[in-house]
């Protein structure tokens, strides 16, 4: 198999071995034979010996292997039915035959680990973004073939998720993050800063009457970081790839720890332990939550309620800043052991055209990662998309490098304890940034 580079290599000898010939006169000045230009002509199927751009691109088109088939991993219910889908409308185009398999995005990545050596394992698979630390350490996944196109097209958040040390690996099929949910019967506008949340909720609330008018999960960090991030913190730097730099007890993790201080003084006043999943969504769906953050995994249940609700972006900080919430990223990965790498990388590609996100969203309501579709009138006219996806566009992936398993825990716990007890936030952050340090310090 002649791959893309090898490809590309063979294109520059052949032309610039045309040029040679093109530049050496005959005895009557005149440039090479007629014979040797139509030689040219015929090898690049064109009239003319130099190429059109359109003739370059097919010549620089990667070579699919001949008898190529493929397998599919991808989840069950509307993720399995889009992949039956497409795997049908990429055989009408391209006759290559795919068998779709059921393996979760979050078995996949294990599964490889023996498959994929073994030459069992699917060509392309679907897997979260955080996994793909551990697929490129394992050799088990080859780059995105296409990337400078992904890069241009598709949201900075899926690009950065599904990039490891500089090199694209995914093709991604969908991004979630969390917004601001309020209930359409208490809130006429949706707030456009925290301040005019604090206002709204401190308003409605009744507490003897189990009245809130604000909620979210207070000791989460991938809930705190829209605050965090939006004030200026972060965790890894270097878009979150430099574990020897972490930035949560900096001035910005202070000022989100403050705001979140004042968000339990005015409008909050119950413990960290005693804030669940299960109480806000029976809250809001009774019509005793105003405001809730939270994601798309939330709106099944709702619409189930029958409570009138939307979807808005997170309101602005007191800097002016949006906040910047975490971002997770579905995408699909070309197995490094495929002997098809050409073929599925293909597949991998019309998976994520902007036809096929488009069904995926119409299945199953994911948000579709391509900057196109974001002003896709379908799209635009759903209102929980649409306010997922502004959102989105303000977010960034959460770390994928293996450090930051060890960051979860510590932050949460601070910010529960200041949270409770509303102590001084900076000795309890340097406390944990300590505690992140020597658990690094320790894996190495």
């Amino acid at each position: 198999m002649i791959g893309r580079k090898s490809l590309g290599l063979l294109l520059m000898c052949v032309l610039l071995i045309w040029s040679m010939a093109a530049c050496s006169n005959n005895e009557n000045g005149e440039s090479a034979s007629n014979e040797q230009n139509e030689n040219v002509s015929t090898s690049n199927g064109a009239e003319n010996a130099e190429a059109s751009p359109d003739e370059e691109a097919v010549l620089e088109a990667p070579p699919i292997e001949e008898d190529a088939s493929l397998i599919v991993w991808d989840n069950g219910g509307s993720d399995l039915e889009w992949a039956q889908f497409v795997a049908e409308k990429f055989t009408d185009e391209y006759g290559i035959p795919v068998e779709v398999q059921e393996v979760s995005q979050s078995d996949a990545p294990t599964k490889l680990q023996t498959d994929g050596p073994a030459g069992l394992g699917a060509d392309v698979f679907l897997a979260p973004h955080d996994q793909i630390g551990s697929l490129v350490a394992s050799g088990l996944i080859l780059e995105n073939f296409y990337a400078e196109e992904y890069r241009e097209n598709f949201l900075e958040a899926s690009v950065i998720g599904t990039t490891m040390e500089g090199v694209l690996y995914g093709y991604p099929t969908a991004i979630d993050t969390y917004a601001l949910i309020y209930n359409k019967d208490l809130v006429e506008t949706p707030p456009a800063t925290m301040d005019e949340l604090i206002e709204q909720a401190k308003a409605f609330n009744d507490l003897a009457n189990d009245r809130y008018g604000f909620m979210m999960e207070v000791g989460n960090l991938y809930f705190l970081h829209g605050f965090i991030a939006g004030y200026g913190g972060y965790v890894f730097g270097d878009n979150n790839t430099n574990k020897d730099d972490i930035g949560l007890n900096n001035e910005g993790t202070v000022q989100a720890a403050k705001l979140m201080q004042r968000i339990h003084e005015e409008i909050l006043p119950l413990k960290n332990e005693d804030i669940n999943y299960g109480l806000k969504e029976t809250l809001f769906t009774e019509g005793k939550l105003m405001f809730d953050i939270n994601g798309p995994w939330a709106i099944a249940a709702l619409k189930e309620s029958g409570v009138s609700f939307g979807v808005a972006p997170l309101p602005k900080l007191d800097n002016g800043k949006q906040p910047i919430s975490f971002s997770g990223v579905r995408a699909y990965y070309v197995n490094a052991y495929s002997e098809y790498p050409e073929a599925a990388s293909l597949y991998a590609k019309f998976a994520t055209s902007e036809d096929m996100l488009l069904k995926k969203y119409e299945l199953s309501g994911q948000l579709p990662p391509r900057k196109s579709l974001l002003e896709n009138e379908q799209i635009k006219s759903d209102e929980i998309a649409s306010g997922f996806l502004a959102q989105a566009s303000s977010a960034v992936p959460m770390p994928n490098i293996p450090q930051m398993s060890v960051v979860w825990d510590p932050v949460g716990n601070a910010f529960a304890t200041l949270w409770n007890e509303q102590s001084d936030p900076k000795p309890l952050l340097d406390a944990a940034l300590q505690q992140i340090e020597d658990a690094i310090s320790l894996s190495e």
